[in-house]
């Protein structure tokens, strides 16, 4: 007999199925209504369970591979919100002045859809979870299992700003939209709007659409007027919508505004748009690392019969569809492994190769023993105002484009000297560090021996070297720069001739033993709270004995201290901490390891 969750699953998931095939009701006045005409082919939803709530599951064998395909006239995107009756006109100076960004507006749909009584995307957020395991939605004491680890202080600095946001901007804007929809009774709180933002980043995807489809009144109109189109050579990758953290791009912001043409893109390749949207029954699919399945975008409607549409492409048959790779429409986005079609198996595709920190933080899940874990070093800029003849090295680092901070992804160890028990990706060792330089201008600096068995990138390693210079190392390299564009300056040396100046004057060992320092710091902030990676190590032991490691965290221990019930936040904090501090502890021997050769060297 289903219990209680389990019925209330169902009805849910009816009526989102239902909602799936509706007649729905278009803002966009060129048509005021469509069919959403979801096609679920070779597949079905399926609740999962309280903690992973619903999934998408094989139904049926399929031919061509295409197991569900949703029309893109469902996907919330910025365009649907700028067009919507009630959000549109309120948003859209906003917008167009730069006050928000195009995230803003799908995160504010989301949250008022939410609240409006009448919202014909009920069905849809219903199916959504109410809570997540990102550290946004943690309790103090889940939070504080994240002290010393880089989420820890992310966390906090991002919880401020929302609430910031949400008080500055959100609140009185969505009790004002709901007033003008005739709701005088709904309260407006911060959880609404922090539900809003994790939906948007734990589902949304970055969709490349046709630009006829995305503005198809502006398209006919500069199809009439061909004569000003401007050509300068620029390809679409220019337009690209960019990566989940951190991507600003004013070009598609003005075509989200006005559908205008984008300055110096022309010819075929300005036809794709890349936009961030939520696709309705794509976005039920879970993650795996051995993805099964992958979705595309197809423009024409070659392969799936249904134009401007996108579709879940089981990986059983990802060899056999490049005869569809002139489609320029038709872009790969997401990997799967080629896997033999099974009935009632979870279809899942792949987030990205990203490891625990970013999985944590944007999604809630971890992946034990990840094998794309990286560890983030950074050197802080206001360490540097404090040092030694500090204006003279923020001079180099700005002329060499320095990076302060640097990911150090778990598959680098593969190539230093420490290898064992990691594994690599990359067969062809592209993860290796290479010198810059190959040359010496005194012809006294020769490349140190370890140079191929350096994991350290070579770009945040020359940051390190200007900060640790010597007064005489800078006058050198100064010496050495004027001695290349010569004494009148007649041209500014390039990033690469500053960072092979900044080596021939002073080599690897200031640089290395900052890195040692800065990693023997970092192992020290992770162990300082919660213990060693053995002290982690036991608790998830302890954690994997019992059965229902997703239920609520009971305060009674053991004999030993340890809780005997784990909470899912709290078991993801550990793994994700643990992983950060088996890290630091192999790249702090790496560094440790080249820095006395580095010195036994001379250098």
């Amino acid at each position: 007999m289903a219990s209680e969750e389990e019925a209330a699953a169902a009805a849910k998931l009816e009526r989102l199925l239902q909602w799936l095939q509706a007649l729905q009701y278009s803002s966009n006045p060129l048509s005021y209504f469509f069919v959403n005409k979801v096609e679920l082919r070779g597949c079905n939803i399926k609740y999962c369970g309280q903690n992973k709530g619903f999934g998408v599951f094989s139904s049926n064998d399929v031919s061509d591979g295409v197991l569900l395909v949703v029309p893109l006239d469902l996907a919330i995107t910025p365009m649907r919100v700028l067009q919507d009756p009630l959000v549109g006109p309120e948003c859209r100076s906003m917008f167009e002045e730069g006050e928000v960004d195009d995230r803003f507006l799908m995160i504010l749909f989301l949250m008022l859809e939410r609240l409006r009584n009448n919202s014909s995307w009920k069905p849809y957020l219903n199916m959504l979870p109410t809570t997540f395991g990102n550290p946004l939605w943690f309790t103090d004491d889940e939070l504080l299992e994240l002290k010393g680890t880089t989420l820890y202080r992310a966390t906090e600095l991002q919880r401020k700003r929302l609430l910031s946001l949400y008080e500055d901007k959100v609140k009185g804007l969505v009790q004002k939209l709901l007033i003008l929809d005739g709701d005088l009774e709904s309260e407006v709180c911060f959880e609404d709007f922090l539900w809003a933002n994790s939906v948007f980043w734990t589902r949304a995807l970055n969709i490349p659409l046709p630009r006829s489809y995305v503005f198809p009144q502006v398209q006919e109109d500069q199809d009439s007027q061909s004569s000003l189109s401007i050509d300068s050579g620029v390809s679409h990758s220019d337009i690209s919508a960019g990566d989940l953290t951190d991507r600003k791009d004013e070009e598609t912001k003005a075509l989200l505004i006005s559908g205008s043409k984008v300055p110096g893109v022309d010819g075929q390749f300005n036809e794709t748009v890349w936009v961030e949207g939520l696709v309705p029954g794509i976005d039920f699919c879970n993650h795996d690392l051995k993805a099964v399945a992958t979705w595309e975008v197809d423009g024409t409607g070659m392969t799936t019969g249904v134009p401007h549409s996108m579709y879940l492409l089981s990986g059983s048959i990802l060899n056999e569809i490049s005869c569809f790779s002139h489609d320029i429409f038709a872009h790969l986005t997401r990997k799967a492994e080629k896997t033999s079609f099974q009935m009632e198996k979870e279809i899942t595709i792949s987030y990205g190769n990203k490891g625990n920190e970013e999985l944590l933080y944007l999604y809630g899940f971890v992946i034990d023993n990840n094998p794309d874990e990286y560890l983030m070093v950074h050197y802080p800029v206001e360490a540097i105002q404090n040092a030694p003849f500090s204006d003279s090295k923020m001079q180099l680092l700005e002329a060499q484009k320095a990076e302060m901070r640097c990911l150090l992804p778990k598959r680098l160890l593969a190539h230093g000297f420490f290898p064992a028990g990691t594994t690599s990706n990359d067969d062809n060792g592209k993860g290796k560090s290479e010198k810059i330089c190959s040359f010496s201008w005194s012809g006294q600096r020769r490349i140190p021996s370890y140079t191929n068995k350096l994991v350290f990138p070579e770009e945040f390693l020359t940051t390190l070297r200007t900060i640790a210079m010597q007064e005489d190392e800078l006058f050198k390299a100064s010496s050495f720069l004027e001695e290349l564009v010569g004494s009148e300056g007649v041209r500014q040396p390039t990033d690469t001739e500053v960072r092979t100046a900044v080596w021939e004057a002073c080599g690897d060992s200031g640089a290395l033993q900052l890195l040692f320092d800065l990693l023997q710091t970092k192992v020290m902030n992770l162990e300082e709270n919660s213990g060693t990676e053995d002290c982690d190590t036991e608790l998830l032991e302890k954690a994997h004995d019992v059965k229902n490691i997703e239920q609520c965290e009971s305060k009674d221990t053991d004999e030993s201290g340890h809780y005997k019930f784990m909470s899912r936040n709290r078991w993801s904090s550990i793994v994700y901490r643990k992983g950060q501090k088996q890290l630091a502890r192999l790249f702090l021997k790496e560094a440790e390891h080249v820095l006395h050769l580095s010195l036994s060297e001379g250098e």
